[in-house]
């Protein structure tokens, strides 16, 4: 009996992995789809891409087979092992952020007791990655990229935490399902039809954390360390081909999974209101669907803000995150612990 309860566990895991790294590269897809293609084309008045596949949906597939087919190249004065090893990086954090991510009651890889705490570290995995690009191309604009992507992703790492620091004082916890339940139930000035989602709390926390999203990836405005006229391509410039393809990937898939985590935090994750009646069985359906919903939502204001946004100068940028988002997050964290400890 206990080897064949171990047995069923591991393959239980091993299928929720199996669905993690499918469900990551489909988001990632979709993204690209909705986002890239046709959001940017809606704001420009045309159309986007509409002959692969049916509206241009496999326009993506396409673009894919043509990255494959180009030479990998590798500069002759590179570090090639280094070089070899920042798309993978790169894309390995991304994934890992996943891991803890609930889509359902059940639907979640691993439910760690300080689920929060493993995201955000995990997620600054990147700043790695960056530097090593920057440092094994032997070029002084990857270079100049690489130190501007680390002291970018460094500066703006702190307001996401403190941002995150409301919820988790608000919520008592630091599990990512346990928060979604408990914005599920409640009642908010008497009313529970749409439960107790923390917006309604920490919107400054929401806003903070979607403008430091913004400086993580790396989008307009913040998208100094690649900027065309000035350091040419930034850390990426010296890649091509596949290494390239798994760098574009990975910032798309980044972008819907802190889209999701926001989601989580902020907006009830997978979960529906419980005066919904909803039966607990149903959302092990519905759940990854609500989830997706609501994280693609966000994902398009990322790259709306992407699309419409002048870039600043790297002074404002820096400016901006230890000047106006640090204080603010602070006092919303000094705002929310009066009104725990009051309440």
């Amino acid at each position: 009996m206990t080897l064949a309860f171990e047995y069923t566990g591991w393959w239980v895991s091993a299928v929720k992995i199996l669905v993690a790294t499918i469900a990551v590269p489909t988001g990632a897809a979709i993204a690209v789809y909705l986002f890239l293609f046709k959001l940017i084309s809606f704001m420009q008045s045309r159309l986007g891409p509409m002959e692969a596949g049916p509206h241009g949906t496999l326009q993506l597939v396409a673009e894919v087979g043509k990255w494959l087919q180009k030479e990998d190249l590798i500069p002759d004065a590179a570090d090639k092992k280094l070089f070899k090893l920042p798309p993978f990086i790169i894309l390995g954090s991304t994934f890992l952020m996943f891991v803890v991510i609930p889509a359902g009651p059940t639907a979640v890889v691993s439910s760690l007791p300080a689920g929060i705490f493993y995201v955000l570290a995990v997620s600054s995995l990147s700043v790695i990655g960056v530097l090593i690009a920057g440092w094994a191309s032997a070029n002084k604009y990857a270079l100049l990229g690489g130190i501007r992507a680390a002291g970018q992703l460094i500066a703006y790492e702190l307001p996401m935490v403190l941002a995150v620091v409301g919820v988790v004082i608000q919520a008592g916890t630091l599990n990512l399902q346990e928060i979604v339940y408990k914005q599920s139930g409640g009642e908010i000035f008497g009313f529970s039809g749409f439960g107790s989602p923390y917006v309604l709390t920490q919107f400054v926390g929401l806003i903070v954390f979607m403008v430091a999203v913004q400086a993580e990836l790396g989008q307009t405005p913040f998208d100094m360390p690649v900027a065309e006229s000035e350091v040419i391509g930034g850390w990426m410039v010296e890649y091509s081909g596949i290494r390239f393809l798994v760098f574009f990937l990975s910032e798309f898939a980044g972008a819907v999974g802190f889209s999701a985590i926001a989601a989580t935090l902020f907006l009830g994750g997978w979960a529906l209101p419980d005066a919904w009646g909803i039966p607990r069985g149903l959302m092990h359906v519905i759940g990854p669907i609500v989830l997706l919903t609501k994280a693609m939502a966000l994902t398009g204001v990322v790259f709306w803000v992407r699309f419409s946004m002048p870039r600043l100068r790297e002074d404002q940028l820096q400016r901006y995150a230890w000047k106006a988002l640090i204080p603010i997050s602070l006092a919303n964290i000094a705002l929310t612990a009066i009104l725990k400890v009051v309440m």
